[in-house]
């Protein structure tokens, strides 16, 4: 039971292009911040020190870095890989995860990327 001045936490939306919708999706605005500042210790415009092996840390930084796409563009793949690059080495983890998660989709033939629809 709440007690009365006390706030739940309020969870962050879940994107509407997401694929499986599980407890990984359940994260505070908290709780994101936390894993940003670890894993971008720079600021969330700088490289990311390493990619997460869990899935809701995964979450958080993929939403991170779909940020750095513009969502009224196509990109090539060599695009999308050089602004990957300026994020982490591999890039092509990152670019295979961001299509996994449902923030990009592409030609069946790899010739064009873009964000998905929020």
């Amino acid at each position: 039971m709440e007690e009365a001045g006390e706030t739940k936490p309020a969870f962050l939306d879940v994107h509407r292009t997401a694929r499986i919708v599980d407890e990984r999706y359940m994260m505070t605005e908290e709780e994101n911040q936390r894993i940003l500042k670890t894993y971008f210790p720079e600021g969330t415009d700088g490289p990311l020190t390493e990619f997460p092996r869990k899935e809701k840390r995964k979450l958080v930084i993929l939403r991170q870095i779909i940020a750095r796409f513009s969502r009224d563009r196509q990109y090539t793949e060599k695009e999308v890989n050089e602004i990957l690059k300026a994020v982490y080495s591999d890039f092509v983890t990152i670019r295979r995860y961001l299509i996994e998660y449902g923030f990009l989709d592409r030609q069946p033939d790899g010739s064009s990327y873009w964000v998905k629809d929020k």
